[in-house]
C-alpha cells in the first residue's frame, strides 16, 4: 500500500537548475512557493475545527493531547507541546510531543527510528494513554511507519486519532478518524518536506493548540491570562494586562500579579 501511493511531497520541484540561480532568485522563488501555503491550509479549516471541538470535550474529562512524528514532523509536535505550559499555564503532561528515536532525535537523527511500527505505542504507554485522550499523528508523507503504527494501536484501544499529512489519500489520512490533508504541492527543493510541508504543519498545530486553549478557558478576551511568570518579559506583560483590566498603576498591578500568581487569579480576586 505504501509503495503504490503517489506522494505529492516527492514530486519534482516546479523549478530546476537551483544551483545556477543567483541568491535573490533562490529566495524569491522560495517565497513564491511559500505564498501557496496559507491557501492550502484554508481548505482544511473545517477539519481543524472539528479536531479542536473533539479535543475540548475530552479535556473537560481530564483528557490529554499527544503528538507523534518523526524528523521535522516530530520536532514540530514537540515544539508546539513545549510552548503550552508557559503560554497557557497548563501542566506539562497535558500536551505531549513524542518523536521517533526519543529526545535525542530532537537534535540529531536516529537511524531507522521512524521505521519501527511498534515503538510509538510503547512510547505512548509510558504516559498511560487512554480513551479520554487524543492522538495526532504528523507525517508529511503520510507513510511513516512509526506514526502509522501508533495510530493503529491507538484506534484499537478506542482513542480518537487525527492525521496531519501533506499527501491527500495517504495511508495516514485513510487510517485516522479525522484526517487533515494539506496539499501544498511539490517542494521548492524536491522532497525537502521541512519547507512548505513543515510550514503548513506548524500553521495547523498553532491553530489546534491555540483554539483548544481558548475553548477550555485559558484565554480571556485576547489575553494570555494563565501564562507562567517565568521571566521579566512575561511579568511585565502580565502586569500590563492587569493595568488594562483593572485600571491600576504599574506598581500596584505588578504587586497584585506577584501576589496571586497569574493575571486571571489577580483579576478574579480584585474584581470581587
Amino acid at each position: 500500500m505504501v509503495e503504490k501511493h503517489i506522494k505529492i511531497t516527492e514530486e519534482p520541484s516546479n523549478y530546476d537548475r537551483l544551483d545556477e540561480m543567483d541568491t535573490l532568485d533562490i529566495v524569491t522563488n522560495i517565497n513564491n512557493e511559500d505564498k501557496k501555503i496559507a491557501d492550502a491550509v484554508e481548505l482544511v479549516l473545517p477539519q481543524v475545527a472539528k479536531v479542536v471541538d473533539e479535543m475540548a470535550k475530552r479535556f473537560e474529562k481530564g483528557g490529554r493531547l499527544f503528538y507523534i512524528g518523526a524528523g521535522t514532523s516530530g520536532r514540530l509536535g514537540i515544539l508546539d507541546a513545549s510552548e503550552i505550559p508557559p503560554t497557557f499555564g497548563m501542566p506539562y503532561d497535558k500536551v505531549v510531543g513524542l518523536i521517533a528515536g526519543g529526545d535525542q532525535a530532537i537534535r540529531k537523527a536516529v537511524e531507522n527510528a521512524e521505521d519501527d511500527t511498534a515503538q510509538a505505542w510503547k512510547d505512548l504507554q509510558e504516559y498511560s494513554i487512554n480513551e479520554n485522550d487524543v492522538l495526532v499523528g504528523i507525517a508529511a508523507s503520510g507513510t511513516t511507519p512509526y506514526v502509522l503504527g501508533g495510530v493503529a494501536d491507538a484506534k484499537a484501544h478506542g482513542i480518537l486519532t487525527v492525521g496531519i499529512t501533506n499527501n491527500p489519500g495517504s495511508p495516514l489520512a485513510q487510517s485516522t478518524d479525522i484526517p487533515i490533508e494539506v496539499n501544498v504541492g511539490p517542494e521548492f527543493l524536491t522532497g525537502s518536506t521541512r519547507m512548505k510541508s513543515g510550514t503548513s504543519q506548524k500553521l495547523v498545530l498553532n491553530m489546534i493548540s491555540t483554539a483548544l486553549m481558548i475553548r477550555v478557558g485559558r484565554v480571556k478576551g485576547n489575553k494570555m491570562v494563565n501564562m507562567q511568570l517565568s521571566n521579566t518579559k512575561l511579568v511585565d506583560r502580565g502586569t500590563r494586562y492587569i493595568m488594562e483590566e483593572l485600571g491600576l498603576d504599574y506598581k500596584d498591578a505588578e504587586k497584585a500579579l506577584m501576589k496571586y500568581g497569574s493575571v486571571k487569579l489577580a483579576v478574579d480576586a480584585l474584581k470581587k
